[in-house]
């Protein structure tokens, strides 16, 4: 028998991959309970951001997929790279330069602990 997973994406958030990555470091593995209560205690621009995703494959899970949240730990969870939105920053002399404002796909993936 295959093992429920449950799946929620954000897609072309703008937050760097790079910091997104920081704060989901922290909640790798764990328990969907202890997760959530780490990223209400982050200072970070992206805690707020994944803390919704989670939130949002937990009600995946729920509603969905009829599994019991209790046993719920995060499988997998990754920060991929979106399109980058280019802008020009003038400079003295007539120039300019290049201003790269960095997207990030979020995914996070559940599964029930036995």
């Amino acid at each position: 028998m295959e093992a429920k997973v449950a799946k929620a994406h954000a897609r072309y958030v703008r937050i760097s991959p790079r910091k997104v990555q920081v704060v989901i470091d922290l909640i790798r593995g764990k328990n969907v309970g202890e997760a959530l209560s780490i990223l209400k205690l982050t200072p970070r621009a992206a805690a707020p951001i994944v803390e919704k995703v989670l939130k949002s494959a937990i009600a995946n899970a729920e509603n969905n997929h009829n599994m019991d949240v209790s046993k719920l730990y995060i499988a997998e969870i990754y920060a991929n790279q979106g399109p980058t939105l280019k802008r020009y920053q003038p400079h003295a002399q007539g120039r300019a330069f290049e201003i790269k404002k960095r997207t990030s796909h979020i995914t996070v993936v559940l599964k029930e602990r036995a």
